[in-house]
Order: structure tokens, then sequence, then C-alpha cells
């Protein structure tokens, strides 16, 4: 006698796709014992403009251990001495959470030096200053997200 399959409940893959619309994820899948469901979206991706909220300023701890006021700029202002993402991901400030940013504004960096790090793919990348000069703004806030050729940070 044949092996009867175990029906696909149908419950479940609606509210994988009402998760996927909530959440504008373009893709879900769930495994459990020897079943596996996913559940993506079909067709051409779409893009949407949203607000840009007015950025707020971004505590860290200098080396004294005293809080410092990063000056996070308006987001979409770019400078011909703008340092740019490489890459798509995730910008962090600082090596770790809590602890004391790589760079702040007025902040002398020399080229080479690391002024922020890009996650990428689970990856943690160090973004160099492309040149020496004095860190003038900080285009990004931590934590957040970074598309390819975005305006980080602005070293003159």
């Amino acid at each position: 006698m044949a092996d009867k399959k175990p029906a696909i409940d149908q419950s479940l893959i609606r509210d994988l796709a009402n998760i996927l619309n909530e959440t504008d994820l373009t893709e879900i899948e769930v495994e459990q014992d020897d079943l596996r469901i996913r559940v993506s979206r079909a067709g051409t991706p779409q893009y949407v403009s949203a607000p840009v909220p007015a950025a707020a300023p971004v505590q860290f701890a200098s080396a004294t251990g005293a809080p410092v006021a990063v000056a996070v700029a308006e987001a979409g202002k770019a400078s011909k001495n703008a340092v740019t993402s490489p890459m798509v991901g995730t910008a962090y400030l600082s090596p770790a959470p809590g602890s004391r940013a790589f760079v702040e504004v007025g902040a002398t960096v020399k080229e080479g030096q690391t002024i922020l790090i890009i996650e990428a793919m689970k990856t943690m990348n160090q973004i160099p200053a492309p040149r020496s000069g004095k860190v003038t703004e900080i285009l990004v806030q931590d934590g957040a997200p970074v598309e390819y050729g975005e305006a980080l940070v602005v070293i003159e």
C-alpha cells in the first residue's frame, strides 16, 4: 500500500503570506519535522521611497568614558568629500554596542584608518578612510541600513 502524504495546512500558508505582506519581506520559509514550506513573492520587486525622519544626535563614550555627541547630518546630503558605501548593509559607528565610536565630528583621521563598519551577509567589513583629513559630518546613524554609493562620512 502506498504511503499517504500529509495534508498541507492551508491556513499556515495564508498566515505566512500575510506575514510577507505585513513585513514587506520577499520570501519566508518554515521547516517543521519533515515538512518545509517556502512562500515568496512573484513578479518584479517594487521599491518605495519612504520619508526619512529627522536625525537625532547619537551618544557614544569617549576614551575617558564621558558621552560624546556625534552630529548626524540629513540623509541625502552629499558632498564631493563624502566617503560612500562600497556595499549594501548595516552601518555601525563603533566596534561594539556601547563602545567608543571609530571617529567623531571634528576628529582628524589618517588614510586607511577605520571610520566605521558595514555588516553585509553576517560579515563585518571595516571601511577605511580614503584620505587623511578632518571629519566634518557623519551622515549615517549607528545601526542604520546603507545602500551602495550612499554618503557615509565627510572628510575635508
